[in-house]
């Protein structure tokens, strides 16, 4: 009977699941090149559709929650995929990406993360906790990088979406 129990903890042990997290990261749609002197402009009419595009392309994924930069850009990108899961979006600092806050805040849960063209990356890098991926070409609004994690293990995919 000893040996019985012993066994039965043994498999109980191998049957719990680990926690998966799905981190999914893109950089913000295309904006408006008109004044080359404005820091913070808005999406254009390619960026206002690509937008509304990524929303129906995370229709069918159930999302926790949506991160994104205090940017226009990158906030009008995210808004419509946020509108559609009902979320508020919520802002992060490109300048620590990955903190243990945020860490703590997404352990578990599949969350939309709206960056730039070198932040997107760096964000998957420090998710990695490796150089893996280069900044982003500068035309490149379609590229969506897919991180999960399952206990130790982390995988990340690129899927271009246009």
């Amino acid at each position: 009977m000893k040996k019985l129990l012993i066994l039965a903890l043994i498999f109980c042990s191998f049957c719990q699941q680990e926690t998966t997290t799905t981190y999914y990261l893109i950089r913000h749609a295309e904006k408006d090149r008109t004044d080359a002197t404005n820091s913070n402009p808005d999406l254009n009419n390619f960026g206002i559709a690509r937008a509304k595009k990524w929303a129906s392309y995370f229709k069918n994924i159930p999302l926790d929650a949506v991160y994104s930069t205090n940017y226009k850009r990158t906030q009008q990108t995210a808004q419509p995929t946020a509108d559609d899961k009902k979320l508020s979006i919520q802002s992060y600092n490109p300048r620590e990406l990955y903190a243990p806050d945020f860490q703590k805040a997404t352990y578990g849960k599949t969350v939309l993360i709206v960056g730039h063209s070198n932040t997107t990356p760096a964000f998957v890098n420090a998710i990695l906790g490796e150089k893996k991926y280069e900044d982003m070409s500068d035309d490149d609004n379609g590229s969506l990088y897919v991180v999960t994690i399952i206990g130790n293990s982390k995988v990340a995919k690129i899927i271009k979406v246009e």
